[in-house]
């Protein structure tokens, strides 16, 4: 499951604004690679919408099936927000909405 939990505006090719919606899988341990230890996080993404800010607004809370995947692509440069730091990045993050069974993540077909 995925939880909507905010909105954002963004403009299109010709300036015109559209809201999206951001949305944030479950809660996922991942060890660091410096020290070993353990952190807690969860992977966020944004799709569009056609809701106006107010339905938009409404919706944050909600809950949608699927789940937030990792999809290489080219390396783009990304600023980490609040640092000077700029970054080389080679994946994004997409909504997948189909919920998947164990067996068909585990041996990639469909379940008998």
């Amino acid at each position: 499951m995925v939880t909507i939990i905010d909105f954002a505006k963004r403009k299109n090719t010709a300036e015109e604004d559209f809201n999206v919606l951001v949305l944030q899988g479950e809660l996922e341990l991942i060890q660091s690679k410096e020290s070993g230890r353990f952190y807690a996080t969860a992977k966020t993404c944004t799709i569009p919408c056609t809701f106006n800010d107010l339905m938009c607004r409404g919706l944050i809370g909600k809950q949608l099936p699927g789940k937030i995947e990792k999809l290489e692509c080219d390396p783009y440069d990304y600023h980490i927000p609040g640092t000077d730091e700029l970054i080389s990045l080679a994946h994004t993050y997409y909504y997948d909405p189909v919920e998947r069974t164990m067996e068909q993540e585990v041996f990639g077909r469909e379940a008998a």
